[in-house]
């Protein structure tokens, strides 16, 4: 038992001898079925709850006073990941789902409805956008920008996520005649290990994924382990991948010195929003799309595709331009 669970099982005012399945027994089976990000998530919001005064097992009294308090300070989509912590503790537990009282459904639609904020996203990353950044790293040639200029370039179109993308090893890239493939042993929509395949193509002078790998793995003098790995302030190359969080300061970064107006909205998930809004724009196939992306749910994608194309048989773009017509 981790020292997290040892926290939560001290702060609780009950005994768990009649849960069905004491914490102190849970085997690492029942916890590699939740993502660790997601685990470790729920930790935190169970932690909330305690320290706010809440205690375990709850009841849907507490859980509403709980609601109330942070109904104008925290995010409804936090509430909404806060209480589905809680309801899985319970369940757990074996115990009754505090959360699952109507009352406690129904305040917190309430709170939905007159608190409730469009979700911020990042900005997606376009193709033109793309090539500014890839031309600039192009001129600097520093060890790090010849790096950041694979990372950017096999992210785009490999439509990575930043936890795929600091995972790829050299062993995991297969270069076949029409470019390369990339295989993905586990991600967020393949927890159970099955592996999936990334195919990217060549590309030509101005934007070439397969082109800027080499060069990288060139300049790197790697050819085994990760790929895209930390480099030290004195310029040598280390055998840690850089940090997940690392690609959006890069990005950032990058822009900035590009001077791209939407610089500060561009995070690691500029690269997916931005390949599903452009592969759209250039006649692909939704499916090709899904699969390139290896996303799960179709309304995720055809949401980045409304967003870019939202000028696209504009109704009013069209009676604007009638009305140009008539006027000539």
């Amino acid at each position: 038992m981790n020292n997290i669970e040892n926290e939560l099982l001290s702060l609780s005012n009950e005994k768990t001898e009649e849960c069905l399945l004491p914490i102190a027994e849970v085997s690492d089976y029942l916890h590699a079925a939740t993502s660790h990000n997601t685990r470790r998530a729920y930790q935190s919001d169970i932690r909330h709850f305690i320290h706010w005064g809440g205690v375990l097992p709850a009841t849907p009294d507490t859980v509403m006073q709980y609601l109330h308090h942070y109904a104008n300070k925290l995010n409804s989509r936090t509430l909404v990941r806060r209480l589905t912590a809680l309801k899985n503790w319970h369940l757990y537990q074996g115990f009754a789902d505090p959360t699952s009282h109507p009352v406690v459904r129904k305040t917190l639609t309430g709170i939905k409805n007159v608190h409730g904020k469009p979700k911020e996203k990042a900005a997606p990353l376009t193709l033109q956008s793309l090539i500014v950044l890839v031309a600039n790293l192009k001129k600097c040639d520093r060890l790090v920008d010849c790096r950041n200029n694979a990372l950017l370039q096999i992210g785009f179109f490999g439509a990575f996520r930043r936890s795929e993308l600091v995972a790829i090893q050299w062993e995991h890239i297969s270069f076949v005649p029409e470019g390369i493939e990339i295989l993905i042993p586990r991600s967020k929509t393949d927890q159970g290990g099955e592996g999936q395949v990334c195919a990217i193509p060549y590309g030509d002078d101005v934007l070439c994924p397969i082109a800027a790998l080499n060069h990288w793995k060139e300049r790197s003098c790697t050819e085994s382990g990760l790929v895209f790995r930390r480099i030290t302030n004195g310029h040598q190359v280390e055998m840690e991948a850089i940090k997940p969080n690392q690609i959006n300061i890069t990005i950032k970064s990058i822009a900035k010195r590009c001077k791209l107006i939407d610089a500060v909205e561009y995070s690691s998930h500029s690269l997916r929003r931005g390949f599903a809004t452009e592969a759209s724009k250039n006649g692909a196939p939704f499916g090709a799309i899904m699969r390139q992306g290896r996303w799960r749910h179709e309304g995720t994608v055809l949401g980045y595709i409304e967003e870019g194309r939202r000028f696209d048989s504009n109704a009013a773009q069209i009676i604007l331009k009638q009305r140009d017509k008539s006027n000539d």
